[in-house]
């Protein structure tokens, strides 16, 4: 099989980290090209990381000596994962694209176009019908598809076997990991001994992305789904993965045991067996105590939503807690499974 070429914009960063190692000998592509900021351009990937490197793992050998270059759509691959910051992401993602380029990004610009798919894979495949609509109106041979935020996609991916239940209101509160701020991220005098109860924005895209991506497809874009999301964020000193207090209010009145076994029969990517997809989207634990982001973050290479304390609601219908890997699942991990569905349904071509 011959992989398809792809490249990283925002090599260097902590999300751009997590695509150099997630993507080292993937069966389908091959990185080919490694770019990040003006002051990183011309250096070697080694070079620029001494001492910035910041997982667990060394720098995989193939990027090591690779020549970093500038985010400009003269690289020599077809598909670019765009771990750029909000702030240049816009621009540099809209460029690529006009020029041919299929960008998987990580960043929110686009994730709220009417023609731009927001994709969890197990989720809402369908939304990459908006592809040849955005093609169209904007003129392009290339195209943006967007994961979501790092928090929606663990709630979501548990929220979606629920909607068979008439799904109608949700509230959540997370508390999330230092790595979602990037680096060097939060001062250690802010976080120490305390918990920051404001994340910029974050509410905001965890109550409006959640719509849109359990929302339907209807032939000219996407309808939201009908309920109502209300977010609570906080950073939290871990270091990563997120926990969330989920609370449900479903129409149906299903069973305690409806719910769970509901979460644990949902596998719609089972036969496409796409490299990064977990073999069980949703864990249920059904320990006390679990899950915690120590224990249960890198379950399934980090790629499951991983639920426990499964219980009645006394307000709502029930609640439960998810942990979920928030620079895995959460960022680089989503856009390399969406760039995989998009082959599997000839998007790559």
């Amino acid at each position: 099989m011959n992989k398809i070429k792809v490249g990283i914009l925002g090599a260097t960063g902590m999300v751009g980290q997590r695509f150099v190692q997630l993507l080292e000998n993937h069966p389908w592509f091959e990185v080919t090209e490694l770019a990040a900021s003006e002051r990183s351009a011309g250096k070697t990937y080694g070079q620029v990381m001494e001492g910035r490197w910041k997982l667990s793992a060394d720098i995989p050998a193939y990027a090591r000596a690779r020549p970093i270059k500038e985010c400009l759509p003269n690289l020599d691959c077809k598909v670019v994962f765009s771990a750029l910051d909000a702030d240049v992401a816009g621009e540099i993602e809209g460029n690529f694209a006009r020029h041919g380029y299929i960008v998987s990004s990580n960043a929110r610009n686009y994730r709220m176009e009417p023609d731009v798919p927001l994709l969890i894979p197990e989720v809402n495949p369908e939304h990459l019908k908006l592809v040849p609509l955005q093609k169209k109106n904007r003129n392009s041979s290339g195209f943006i598809v967007t994961n979501p935020n790092c928090t929606t996609i663990h709630m979501v991916l548990a929220l979606k076997p629920l909607m068979q239940f008439g799904l109608s209101q949700v509230m959540v509160t997370s508390m999330q990991a230092l790595s979602g701020a990037g680096y060097p991220g939060v001062p250690s005098l802010d976080i120490l001994d305390n918990v920051l109860p404001f994340i910029g924005g974050e509410e905001e895209k965890v109550q409006s992305e959640t719509l849109k991506l359990l929302g339907s497809f209807n032939g000219a874009g996407v309808t939201n789904a009908d309920m109502v999301v209300s977010a609570s964020c906080n950073r939290v000193n871990v270091n990563d993965g997120h926990t969330e207090a989920v609370s449900v209010r479903l129409d149906k009145k299903p069973s305690l045991s409806e719910i769970v076994a509901a979460m644990e029969a949902f596998n719609p990517l089972k036969e496409l067996k796409l490299p990064m997809s977990p073999d069980h989207p949703i864990i249920v634990r059904r320990e006390s105590n679990r899950p915690q982001p120590k224990l249960d973050r890198t379950v399934e290479k980090g790629m499951a939503s991983v639920v426990g304390r499964v219980r009645e609601c006394p307000v709502m219908s029930y609640k439960f807690t998810v942990v979920g890997h928030n620079t895995i699942r959460g960022a680089a991990g989503a856009a390399i499974l969406n760039a995989e569905l998009m082959k599997t349904q000839g998007y790559l071509e």
